[in-house]
């Protein structure tokens, strides 16, 4: 069985990936930082369609707890599934901000740069040894790299980042034969930055295509997708999966 790990997987779109990933046949470690009881909700949902998964706590803002946390996959690792390596890694952990260039301050600039992208980098610097070859990295960006949406300068500049860093994992780690492909959601109803109210979920809709916002599952799927080995030859790629926002 291949196994996943998917950062943020507690709830949102990482629950949802968690999910979908496990109906297509993975193994799943699922991460919560804050939220122990959903995280188990998610667990216990993947037991109950007969797939298996295990939660282990994570804060991707504190990188001084990342041996901690490796240990302790590794230790599941070997009780659940009997192996001593994993196969994919979804950073997928994050929070919304949104705040006008001209009133972020430096500690929600830090947290907003901790969470999107110095985690990121130095979780998969540490998990990178216990991926097997031909593993799969996959990075949540956003379609505000694209699109400029004022209040969201520093989380679109983080993402935006973690989006070059994911063809340089694609090109240092190509010769382990490990893939690096990021996907890029619009707008998602789920509780980053506080969730949508009526008025900005119409304007967003309204900038959009097919005419929604987009829902948990629409990712959820393609991250599933895209680690099947259907999709083998898809690598250093930018997704963008947002039901053709503002083109």
């Amino acid at each position: 069985m291949k196994i996943v790990i998917i950062t943020g997987s507690s709830r949102g779109l990482g629950a949802s990936a968690a999910i979908e990933c496990a109906r297509g046949g993975l193994g799943v470690v699922v991460t919560y930082n804050g939220s122990p009881d959903k995280a188990e909700e998610v667990v216990k949902t993947i037991a109950q369609s007969g797939g298996k998964a295990v939660a282990v706590k994570l804060d991707v803002c504190d990188t001084s707890s990342f041996p901690a946390f490796r240990d302790a996959v590794a230790a599941e690792l070997e009780a659940v599934w009997r192996r001593r390596d994993f196969d994919y890694l979804v950073n997928n952990a994050g929070y919304g901000l949104f705040n006008p260039i001209a009133s972020v301050t430096e500690e929600q600039f830090d947290g907003l740069f901790n969470v999107h992208l110095r985690g990121p980098f130095f979780l998969t610097q540490l998990l990178a040894p216990l991926m097997a070859d031909g593993g799969h990295i996959i990075n949540i960006t956003s379609a505000t790299t694209r699109v400029a949406t004022s209040g969201v300068a520093p989380y679109a500049a983080f993402k935006g980042g973690l989006e070059v860093l994911t063809r340089y994992m694609a090109k240092e780690f190509g010769g382990r034969g490990i893939r690096a492909n990021s996907i890029a959601p619009g707008a998602i109803r789920t509780e980053l930055g506080g969730g949508l109210n009526d008025e900005f979920e119409a304007m967003l809709a309204g900038q959009t295509a097919l005419g929604r916002v987009g829902e948990p599952d629409d990712i959820g799927g393609v991250v599933a997708s895209l680690l099947s080995s259907d999709n083998r030859w898809i690598n250093a790629q930018n997704i963008e999966v947002a039901g053709g926002y503002n083109i």
